[in-house]
């Protein structure tokens, strides 16, 4: 287990109270949806994001409203703290109509272009020439906007990766690589799966300047996630972050798990971003318990609206079965 430096960053008390309010929103949602997963009210995969929460809301805190978000099928708290509201989300996981793809995508689909979120990506890795291509968009009409890629360690040994690092740092592409480093890419561990388990090496070896940053505190994310954007936005060209965390859950709802001792699950747990910013929060006199159980009680409430909101939603017809699959031959 890697645990990397940890060094105390000023934040402001109104920007550290909404990301502990993100996070703890987060939380609450997917622990919800890992009980309606149980109960069928969910279906098909359900990769859930506890332990990981710092690693969204610092970073996507970090990027302007016009950036544009590539994320994997962990991406339920990316899509929350974009803005996206819970009960469009808990929609689409229950596959109804008021979900934002009217419930066709699911957990692992969620799709936002109002928003610039888009995707979501159910292939390893099949998010980065997309974020490319985004980029390379944004480079040819000239606009100051940021992609960020968000990917696992797992995609790192992907062709899809050195192929897009590659033409992004040859072509000064502006996209921003996080890399969600949770050690376990699937059920397999990162040194059993790579030869070279220092990713910013890989990423250094196409000219990309790198950084890690300790995954677990909000923190140091967000100060990361800021230093690569703004030097993305500068024209500098690509940025690599890797962000060391760690997921509480297994790799998805139908994962055994029997890959991890539980005890290194239960030393991560201690240094959790959720517990580890409040408790500093409290240290600095900035937050009281009653304070952070009144956070705690509005996610809750959040999350009871969004069931409730999804509960009530309609299913797709029948009928529209092959929308969006095909399309009435055109004759002229």
């Amino acid at each position: 287990m890697t645990e990397p430096g940890r060094e105390r960053v000023a934040l402001p008390a109104e920007l550290a109270l909404a990301m502990l309010r993100d996070m703890v929103r987060i939380r609450r949602l997917e622990e919800r949806c890992a009980d309606l997963y149980g109960q069928l009210k969910i279906r098909g995969f359900l990769h859930l994001y506890i332990g990981e929460e710092a690693v969204a809301v610092g970073a996507v805190r970090a990027l302007a409203a016009d950036d544009a978000i590539v994320a994997t099928y962990r991406e339920h708290g990316h899509a929350l703290v974009r803005g996206m509201p819970a009960g469009v989300l808990m929609a689409e996981m229950y596959g109804k109509r008021e979900g934002c793809c009217r419930g066709y995508g699911g957990s692992m689909h969620l799709f936002d272009a109002e928003r610039r979120l888009y995707g979501g990506n159910a292939i390893v890795g099949g998010g980065l020439p997309l974020a490319a291509g985004l980029a390379l968009a944004d480079r040819m009409l000239d606009r100051r906007r940021v992609t960020a890629a968000f990917f696992g360690e797992g995609a790192v040994a992907e062709g899809a990766f050195h192929e897009s690092m590659n033409l992004a740092a040859l072509w000064k592409l502006p996209v921003a690589f996080f890399c969600e480093n949770n050690y376990y890419a699937m059920g397999t561990a990162l040194a059993r799966s790579e030869s070279q388990t220092d990713l910013c090496a890989k990423a250094a070896s196409f000219g990309v300047p790198t950084l890690k940053a300790d995954g677990m505190d909000v923190v140091a994310v967000h100060q990361a996630a800021t230093q690569a954007v703004r030097a993305v936005r500068a024209g500098a060209g690509p940025f690599f972050v890797e962000f060391q965390t760690y997921r509480y859950r297994a790799h998805s709802m139908f994962d055994p798990d029997l890959y991890r001792d539980k005890a290194e699950i239960e030393a991560w747990k201690q240094r959790g971003p959720i517990h580890n910013l409040t408790r500093r929060l409290k240290e600095e006199g900035r937050l009281t318990e009653e304070a952070f159980l009144a956070i705690d009680a509005e996610a809750m409430r959040e999350v009871d609206e969004a069931v409730a909101f999804a509960e009530a939603g309609t299913w797709e017809s029948v009928a529209d079965l092959a929308r969006d699959v095909y399309t009435a031959e055109q004759t002229s």
